[in-house]
């Protein structure tokens, strides 16, 4: 672990003086007024499987059926929030864990939360799942062959990486860990966005969300 990752770390460990300060509006009276419950929808999967791509289409069909959403995207934190983190496994750790703390709000909010990033490691998933209620986490993998993913490689990340100009690539110099009990599976490079978005819009209507 780096030094910066070990001081980040150990900061968090330092007592504090701080209180949860509770409000007078509950996540049920949020609900209530939306009319629809709040989630958090974790999409999942390999660069260039279209987990951008498939939360974009999602939040659009959302949106026309009148579910407050928003979308968290992999590269837009990166351009903010986490724009002092890199891509060692610390700093993908630290970048999920200040997501998740970020989803939780939203969710908390009432809205229903789209987040698209590779995250590959299945314990840091796991964390965030944590974070939730049993019903308002929904993980959705995204099963796309490496080889599909990087015939498509819409930012050329795949070259890159395979010249070894990209290091820590998921899928080429590190590794992904295939969710083994996600909610939603959808096979990316056999179905159509359209398609892989009705069904993860089935499974959050089947369970009650909106």
């Amino acid at each position: 672990m780096s030094n910066t990752a070990l001081n980040r770390t150990e900061a968090y460990r330092i007592p504090r003086n701080i209180v949860w300060h509770e409000g007078l509006i509950t996540k049920l009276e949020r609900w209530t007024l939306n009319g629809h419950r709040s989630a958090l929808v974790w999409i999942t999967g390999l660069s260039a499987s279209g987990k951008s791509t498939i939360a974009v289409g999602l939040e659009r069909l959302l949106h026309m059926k009148r579910v407050r959403s928003y979308i968290l995207d992999g590269d837009n934190v990166r351009h903010g929030l986490n724009s002092n983190l890199g891509f060692s496994e610390e700093d993908r750790k630290e970048n999920l864990r200040r997501v998740g703390e970020i989803a939780k709000l939203f969710v908390d909010a009432g809205i229903l939360t789209i987040a698209s990033f590779i995250s590959p490691y299945e314990q840091d998933r796991d964390m965030i799942r944590s974070l939730f209620p049993a019903d308002e986490f929904i993980e959705v993998y995204l099963d796309c062959d490496i080889s599909v993913c990087e015939a498509r490689d819409p930012k050329g990340f795949y070259e890159k990486a395979r010249k070894g100009d990209i290091k820590n690539f998921t899928g080429i110099s590190a590794p992904y860990e295939i969710p083994t009990r996600p909610e939603v599976i959808v096979n990316t490079a056999k179905m159509g966005v359209e398609a892989c978005v009705e069904k993860i819009f089935s499974f959050i209507r089947a369970a009650e969300i909106c």
